[in-house]
């Protein structure tokens, strides 16, 4: 009688809560925990997959970046070559859903890419790791999650990397969908998909580096003036986290302006939700007004994707023309018309 044939993934570890533990007489935890050694906590996973244990990095999410994005999609597509079905990869969870977007960006083809981690670390009662790296083990094999693009696995549910975001500091549930909602979830073992998304196309050009990309956020009574330090700071472009549906305060349209004629300048809704508005708002600071400086809508994109892809466009050496093109075409395929 053979044995059993079990589909081979790629366990990648970049440290994060998951991989945290406590050192003796020192208060709180750190990560000190690789692949290799979260596997062996996790009771069943020798009976679903052949596993490959990588470890890459062992730093909190905090301290990652994207160009460890560009490195992480490296080592993912150089499994997938060496036969894994899939990848499923384990980090903190501060950064996830920035990291689960460049990989979704980054790494093409069908095999399922997920990303997991945890909310409470080994030390703690009720400790989430071993049960949430499971359920990624599960989606990573499970033929229905091919063509999903990267995944994002936690609290049982599975959530696409485009729309998810962490929404609680500590809550085991942190991870939610605003807009759509998660696409499954894990029942019994089960992979369970009832959504589905449209493959993204190719919008990136041939990526050797990230490009740093500013973030800066509007809020009551700011003229925004940190936008006229962008240039001086060497920053290669800006994301503005705008009002409501797309709107900053009528002080700073003339700076934006003017930055948007040097650099890339992307305008993002701080609604988390929902789309950056085009043309319903005609007044100064308005999105009708902005946008007719010269600025890219980010459209359904929140502000922290949306940084994540222009540093990913702006790194593989793309325009301010290229990136407003770039940025119209993800957003039509985030959704069937």
């Amino acid at each position: 009688m053979s044995a059993t044939t079990h589909p081979r993934i790629a366990v990648i570890s970049l440290g994060g809560t998951i991989a945290s533990t406590s050192a003796a007489d020192e208060a709180g935890v750190a990560p000190s925990l690789d692949a290799g050694d979260l596997l062996t906590g996790v009771a069943g996973v020798g009976e679903l997959a052949d596993v490959t244990a990588v470890a890459l990095q062992r730093v909190a999410s905090s301290d990652l970046t994207i160009s460890d994005a560009l490195n992480l999609a490296r080592e993912i597509e150089a499994q997938l070559v060496d036969g894994a079905v899939g990848v499923v990869v384990t980090q903190g969870t501060d950064t996830m859903e920035e990291m689960a977007f460049a990989l979704d960006l980054l790494v093409a083809g069908d095999a399922p890419v997920v990303v997991t981690g945890a909310m409470r670390n080994a030390t703690e009662a009720g400790a989430d790791g071993p049960a949430n790296l499971l359920d990624a083990v599960r989606v990573a094999i499970s033929p229905a999650a091919r063509g999903l693009g990267t995944l994002v696995v936690m609290n049982g549910e599975i959530h696409a990397a485009r729309f998810v975001r962490k929404s609680h500091a500590t809550s085991t549930a942190a991870f939610h969908s605003p807009s759509v909602g998660p696409l499954g979830w894990i029942s019994e073992g089960r992979v369970r998909l009832a959504l589905s998304v449209t493959p993204w196309p190719r919008v990136l050009g041939t990526m050797t580096a990230s490009a740093d990309i500013a973030l800066i956020a509007a809020s009551l009574g700011d003229d925004l003036r940190l936008v006229g330090q962008v240039v001086s700071l060497e920053y290669r472009g800006v994301v503005v986290d705008a009002l409501g549906g797309g709107l900053v305060p009528s002080a700073s349209v003339e700076a934006l302006e003017a930055l948007s004629a040097t650099v890339p300048v992307v305008l993002a809704s701080r609604a988390g939700a929902g789309d950056a508005l085009r043309q319903t708002y005609r007044f100064a600071g308005s999105e009708i007004d902005v946008l007719s400086r010269g600025p890219i809508s980010a459209g359904a994109l929140d502000a922290r994707k949306a940084r994540v892809l222009l540093s990913l466009l702006v790194g593989s050496g793309a325009s301010v023309e290229d990136c407003r093109r770039a940025f119209a075409v993800v957003n039509e395929a985030m959704f069937r018309e």
